[in-house]
């Protein structure tokens, strides 16, 4: 059977080039070069910015204040379950400008491709960075592509910049989280290292564990738009759950308490970390957000979260007090105790 992916699969035809796989020559800056650029990736991002193919783009943004911030994407495999390495770029940079509530308007995409690179994934992962960023609004501004030796590179990286516009008024971070305020998270966890691990590994469950990746500032506009007094929001990536609730209790020098009797998971994937020795909380996430927002708005918070398909099993997991400052406990089924603690090393390395 053929290893070459299913062409009927891809979202737009691709275009013919000479060669079947990516060249050392398609980074020198010639006439290879142009020929990637032209066939393959302006027809997938144009823009106005894009299309006058400056080495900078100018960018009219309305008044306030800009959001930027900057990803780099290394999956190991590029393809898996729910997704892959082009719109996980996408997303994962539209969701870090959103956290501080920002509507995300462009990116900047730099693609380093590893020699032998079949053009045909290639495309595939245009098309579906193509199909995100038209998902999440946004457009594709400016961007860069090298090339590098067979096995300097495993395939493809992929580096995503963005920015957004922060509305008047708003300012959201960790530092102003507060004893009494309550921890939303959005959804499920550990969708997307599960997802990634069982094709990684060659693992088989009985059910097929997809990935979580989306973007998510549609949730955020709803968040705010009923709790514009929320504190924090962040996305729970790498190291999970458990680093982004560490992280904010450091921030604000609070303790936080969490109940294990309500951190949604699926069964497929809590018997998948089981299976392979890991907890969910450490597990990252790629479609899920934690939001802390004032106590007495968490039931408002949560019913509106559920309201957009990202959010719709949103579910206050805990609260902020002013016990154990920096500390993360949790109540476990069987009312004793225990601290969550920052990861140690890698549990799942390669997963964004």
């Amino acid at each position: 059977m053929s290893d070459r992916p299913d062409f009927e699969q891809m979202a737009c035809p691709m275009p013919l080039l000479d060669h079947d796989t990516v060249q050392l020559a398609h980074g020198a800056g010639g006439r290879l070069s142009a020929d990637l650029i032209d066939k393959l990736i302006l027809p997938r991002f144009t823009s106005t910015e894009l299309d006058r193919l400056e080495d900078q783009a100018v960018l009219d943004l309305p008044p306030g204040r800009v959001a930027f911030s900057t990803d780099t994407f290394v999956v190991s495999p590029v393809f898996f379950p729910g997704g892959d390495i082009g719109d996980l770029a996408v997303n994962g940079t539209v969701n870090d400008v959103a956290m501080s509530g920002a509507e995300p308007m462009a990116l900047s995409v730099g693609f380093v491709l590893e020699e032998g690179l079949p053009l045909a994934d290639f495309h595939r992962i245009l098309c579906s960075m193509e199909a995100a960023s038209r998902s999440a609004g946004v457009r594709v501004v400016t961007g860069d592509t090298k090339v590098v030796d067979r096995g300097s590179c495993d395939r493809i990286f992929i580096n995503t910049s963005g920015v957004g516009v922060v509305p008047a008024g708003l300012d959201l971070g960790a530092a102003r989280i507060a004893p009494g305020d309550a921890v939303v998270l959005s959804g499920t966890l550990a969708d997307h290292g599960m997802a990634v691990m069982s094709v990684r590994e060659g693992l088989s469950f009985q059910s097929s564990i997809a990935s979580d990746t989306c973007a998510l500032q549609g949730l955020v506009r709803a968040i705010l738009d009923v709790c514009p007094q929320a504190k924090a929001l962040r996305d729970p990536t790498r190291g999970g759950a458990a680093t982004t609730l560490n992280e904010f209790a450091a921030a604000a020098r609070v303790g936080i308490k969490i109940d294990e009797g309500a951190l949604p998971v699926r069964d497929d994937v809590r018997g998948a970390c089981e299976i392979l020795g890991l907890d969910p909380l450490y597990v990252a996430n790629e479609g899920k957000l934690v939001a802390v927002v004032p106590g007495a708005a968490a039931d408002a918070v949560v019913t509106a979260m559920r309201q957009c398909p990202e959010g719709r099993e949103a579910v206050v997991i805990g609260q902020v007090v002013a016990d154990h400052p920096g500390c993360v406990t949790l109540r476990t089924g069987l009312g004793a105790e225990r601290i969550v603690d920052m990861p140690v090393g890698e549990q799942l390395p390669r997963i964004c």
